[in-house]
């Protein structure tokens, strides 16, 4: 392979619509993708692959003219591939995409985002929803799916929570864990597998403001312990083939140049054996951060750190990457090794024996009946329901006339968050259509705005408070506009940070009027990240967090509204009463877990982490743990009996937290170490066990080691981080 060839093989840059391009990128049309493929661009040798260059709408919901079919992807995607394999090396194409919600391609079933599959907290149904989105995405000619977020989100003033999955390292290592086997499964060749592209390694928040960008400023103890473990499961335990790095500075060293994360600690410590991929942009943190002088300079720092591939028009991998080898900067080994890796990659993918894919599978089970399904289930298991004093929920039969009012209550794309397929091949019902669709015979449902997400126009608000008199009772749905910086307007998703987590605009004040009628009100919140809706918590009877359900989320909710289903949801993280409460997490330190609080303001959360009611009660007996007496190193068992104590069938996620009575380090006053949802009918009993091993009980020790110290263990279990139902005890003794 020429010099070039092998650069080739080191980009597979972003590929977006014209008119969404910075003036370098000319890969906007067919021919231009043809000829990429073709390796007839900027005189490099046979094209390495592309990101999303089928997918159009790779940044998210971007309006396309004439989308191309799940059939004309598979079919554009095989004509490429011909051209590619007909070069001179015969190299097959990589083709990433975005897989957030879904496989990001036009048609493609558009799943909840992150929160959301989170709160279902049920690990065998995002292992369904994932193994669904890998067939989509590889029937039409998709390798790797991205973005999908190892991080632990701490702080949700940052745009990008709505993309990850909470802030406890447990629930996001259990979420990642089942994200990778469905991906990837035991053979990656397959035609209905892809691989995991795990991000933003290791991490881009908690950061400074919380602004995306912005450096991340904590202790390699705080690193190790709360931000690494669910990589430890993605990439030691389960395989993941791929990661990208984020473009944030930790403690002072940009991540692309860091050689102690990214070989050291990524290859060394978590057993990743795939590829590095660049943040968008990555590179041109180097010079920003004035680590590098320029980019041909921050490639070759990257490539010397780990990152094998850039995603962005950069030079630093492209005419500086060649200019570095030329002189000497950039020692040709590690072009060589970063090739290695991609060209591994595609082998293990199968693609050089068969890189083409079956349009008649493509047309078949993109966007078919069984995945929608499971966007409809997923949808409905994370719906949260915050309050529902004197069960205004499930809406009864009584009520005749039903007030639907609020910014989100009929805008369909607020139901998903970054980067989701669009369009949505079936249609998008909203929260208005669907609760009217829902509605018993004889029940009438009425509508008005009242306001937008985020401006300060109030004459709506006349409107809104008649059609609320003239009803039995208010859904008022309320939240953000998301996908960050692609809607003008969005106060949610990448690129879009808040300084405060209230309402935005006067939706707050949509509320107060609305609730001064003194008809029944049931807020719906939509969002990508927790609300501090301390007004409406204090004075409205019922609150539902529905996050951003995706394709079926209004069907969902409707459901969830009527009784239908019970709401499955548990909070995946913790909501504050105010922004200036930050950081606030359930698994605090004992001094911050004493404290009293603030003047005029509560230390507790608004609501806690695992909070979520049901529409029925649990009962909790009979605690036992297994071995009362282990050595360091060995298991045991808690079992403990769950009874449906209602009337009615419903779900309940069932929660075991650790607490170490003693210990050489300061540790949180709990952990959660383990979960089970369990659904039971009325009267109905469960026996639950779950197994607490060494990886629960360790913690990182005064010199940065992984350690199972002696001592004494609180085995809690409850219904949330704060509503604890029983209580027991084990010892570990030394080995």
């Amino acid at each position: 392979m020429s010099l070039a060839d092998k650069i080739a093989q080191l980009n597979v840059p972003q590929v977006l619509p014209s008119g969404f391009v910075p003036k370098s990128s000319p890969v906007t049309t067919d021919k231009h993708r043809e000829a990429y493929a073709a390796g007839k661009w900027r005189g490099l040798g046979q094209g390495g692959g592309f990101f999303g260059f089928l997918n159009e709408t790779v940044a998210g919901a971007l309006p396309v003219k004439q989308p191309r079919t799940p059939r004309q992807q598979a079919e554009a995607t095989n004509e490429l591939q011909k051209i590619a394999k007909a070069g001179k090396l015969g190299i097959p194409l990589l083709q990433i995409a975005e897989g957030t919600n879904g496989h990001s391609a036009p048609y493609a079933t558009i799943f909840p985002a992150g929160p959301s599959i989170a709160a279902t907290w049920n690990t065998g149904l995002v292992g369904a929803v994932y193994g669904a989105v890998a067939a989509e995405a590889r029937a039409c000619g998709t390798h790797v799916l991205n973005t999908l977020v190892a991080e632990v989100f701490r702080d949700p003033r940052f745009g990008r929570s709505c993309e990850g999955y909470g802030e406890d390292p447990y629930l996001v290592g259990s979420v990642i864990g089942a994200i990778v086997r469905a991906l990837q499964g035991t053979d990656v060749s397959k035609p209905n597998r892809t691989v995991a592209s795990l991000c933003h390694y290791p991490l881009q928040t908690p950061n400074v403001g919380g602004l995306e960008g912005s450096s991340v400023e904590i202790g390699e103890r705080e690193m190790r312990a709360i931000h690494l473990p669910p990589w430890r499961t993605g990439f030691a335990d389960e395989g993941a083939l791929m990661t990208l790095a984020c473009q944030s500075t930790i403690d002072g060293v940009p991540t692309h140049r860091s050689e102690k994360l990214l070989t050291q600690v990524l290859r060394g410590e978590l057993g990743f054996r795939g590829v590095v991929i660049s943040e968008g942009g990555g590179f041109s943190t180097l010079v920003t951060e004035r680590i590098a002088a320029d980019q041909k300079q921050a490639g070759a720092q990257a490539i010397k750190a780990g990152v094998d591939v850039g995603i962005t028009w950069e030079d630093a991998y492209l005419d500086g990457l060649k200019e570095g080898v030329k002189d000497g900067s950039v020692p040709m080994e590690l072009v060589d090794r970063a090739v290695r890796r991609v060209l591994m990659l595609k082998l293990r993918l199968g693609l050089f024996d068969n890189p083409y894919v079956d349009p008649d599978q493509a047309e078949r089970i993109v966007g078919s009946a069984p995945h929608r399904a499971l966007a409809l289930q997923a949808a409905r298991e994370g719906i949260t329901l915050l309050k529902n004093d004197g069960d205004l929920l499930p809406i009864r039969n009584s009520v005749k006339r039903i007030a639907v009012i609020g910014p989100n209550a009929d805008v369909p794309e607020n139901l998903t968050g970054d980067y989701a397929p669009w369009p949505p091949k079936n249609g998008m019902p909203t929260i208005l259509a669907s609760i009217k669709a829902a509605a018993p015979a004889g029940t009438k449902v009425i509508y008005a705005k009242g306001c937008g997400i985020n401006d300060a126009d109030r004459s709506g608000f006349a409107k809104a408070v008649e059609t609320a008199r003239g009803a039995d009772l208010v859904v008022l749905v309320l939240g953000e506009r998301s996908k960050g910086f692609l809607y003008e307007g969005a106060t949610g998703g990448e690129g879009v940070d808040v300084a405060d987590l209230n309402l935005t605009g006067v939706q707050d004040a949509l509320v107060r009027a609305v609730h001064a009628t003194g008809k029944p009100v049931v807020i719906v919140l939509v969002s990508g990240r927790p609300l501090s809706i301390t007004w409406p918590a204090e004075h409205v009877p019922a609150i539902v967090q529905a996050w951003l359900p995706g394709e079926r989320g209004g069907e969902a909710i409707a459901d969830v509204l009527f009784g239908r289903c019970d709401p499955g949801g548990r909070l995946p993280v913790t909501v504050p009463r105010s922004v200036g409460q930050l950081p606030i997490y359930y698994d605090v330190k004992p001094m911050r877990a004493a404290a009293d609080g603030y003047v005029g303001l509560k230390a507790s959360p608004l609501y806690e982490f695992g909070h979520g009611l049901s529409y029925t009660t649990f009962r909790y007996d009979n605690l036992e743990i297994s071995r009362h007496r282990i050595k360091a190193g060995e298991t045991t068992e808690v079992r403990v009996d769950i009874t449906n104590t209602g009337h009615r069938t419903g779900q309940e996620v069932v929660q075991l937290y650790l607490a170490d009575r003693q210990s050489s380090v300061s540790l949180p006053v709990k952990q959660l170490r383990g979960f089970a949802k369990v659904e039971l009918k009325p009267g109905q009993k469960r026996r639950v066990r779950l197994t607490l091993g060494p990886r629960e009980m360790e913690l990182i020790d005064e010199s940065m080691h992984q350690v199972v110290e002696p001592g004494t263990f609180e085995v809690q279990v409850g219904s949330s981080s704060a509503r604890i139902h029983l209580r027991g005890t084990f010892e570990v003794v030394a080995r």
